[in-house]
């Protein structure tokens, strides 16, 4: 029996998780499907799928909403704020699901959104939920809930082995970023 949409998590600490949800994108728009990448934390820095997506376009759509990484680096935003825009990352997303628009909405971050106390559980146990019966679902970020892992249909959980970054490598333009 074939299930119509899928739920899928790709989650842990290693990288790889929006590349691989990226990669979903670029394999759904070799088959003329519409997919929807909203980033919940990601937004107030450059980086290279900024630029790519709008290449993809109009099969898809990338929103990103985020303030950038919270409590590290260089945010000085209060966490008020980060709450107030992943509150409002969960409308949109909600927004873009039920518009009838999209074959795959891709969450990117919300399990970060979740794990940072921005959002609660319970908002993303009901946007899985509340999808359309044939849409594809994909949710990223490390921290994926118990309840979330149990009602997605595939999980991956994404291990570090070895990063460059043990070396003290920075991140690369156009392989972290």
């Amino acid at each position: 029996m074939e299930k119509e949409g899928l739920t899928i998590v790709y989650t842990g600490k290693g990288k790889g998780k929006t590349t691989a949800a990226l990669g979903i994108v670029l394999r759904a728009t070799g088959y003329g499907k519409k997919t929807c990448m909203i980033q919940f934390i990601k937004g107030s820095w450059h980086y290279g799928e900024m630029d790519s997506s709008k290449r993809l376009e109009p099969e898809f759509e990338m929103v990103a909403i985020g303030k950038g990484f919270v409590g590290i680096i260089d945010d000085k935003s209060p966490k008020e704020d980060h709450e107030k825009i992943a509150k409002e990352a969960v409308r949109i997303s909600n927004e873009k699901i039920q518009s009838g628009k999209y074959d795959i909405v891709i969450l990117d971050e919300i399990n970060y959104a979740v794990n940072l106390g921005l959002i609660s559980v319970d908002d993303v146990l009901n946007i899985i939920k509340s999808k359309p019966q044939k849409m594809d679902l994909v949710l990223t970020g490390n921290y994926a809930k118990d309840k979330v892992i149990e009602i997605a249909d595939l999980v991956t959980e994404m291990k570090e082995i070895k990063h460059p970054f043990q070396q003290g490598i920075k991140a690369k333009k156009g392989i972290d970023f």
